[in-house]
């Protein structure tokens, strides 16, 4: 029984181990973050383009949001299936008198694009 006393000992210690490595490589990486982004800041007050209030709030919302993200795992990867797209047309919010010219419009489309492949083809010749 001691050699399995020994494994969970070991088990044990290897977790906070990982645990602790885990929360030291966070901390490191929030805090480049940090300075990156306080660079990035100070170089938009030298242009004029915010001032230091606005960097300030940019810097600790960035910060802020790498924060959650560490904390709550993405949606995305949770979700086995991939995530479904609507594609919605302009025919389909169109009122019914609209749509009866739509064919018109198509012809019209239609020879405005071979009436500009000719032209260009004219051009390239000359």
């Amino acid at each position: 029984m001691a050699g399995f006393e020994d494994i969970v000992k070991k088990a044990f210690y290897m977790g906070v181990g990982f645990a602790s490595y885990a929360q030291e490589k966070a901390g490191t990486t929030i805090n480049e973050l940090r300075i990156q982004a306080q660079k990035l800041a100070d170089e938009m007050i030298e242009r004029g383009e915010i001032s230091t209030e606005e960097a300030r709030k940019f810097v600790d919302e960035l910060v802020r949001q790498a924060q959650q993200e560490n904390v709550q795992p993405a949606k995305d990867t949770q979700s086995t299936q991939p995530r479904r797209i609507e594609i919605v047309s302009e025919e389909d919010d169109a009122p019914q008198q609209e749509q009866k010219t739509k064919p018109n419009n198509i012809d019209n489309l239609k020879e405005q694009v071979q009436s500009l492949q000719e032209e260009l083809r004219r051009l390239k010749r000359e």
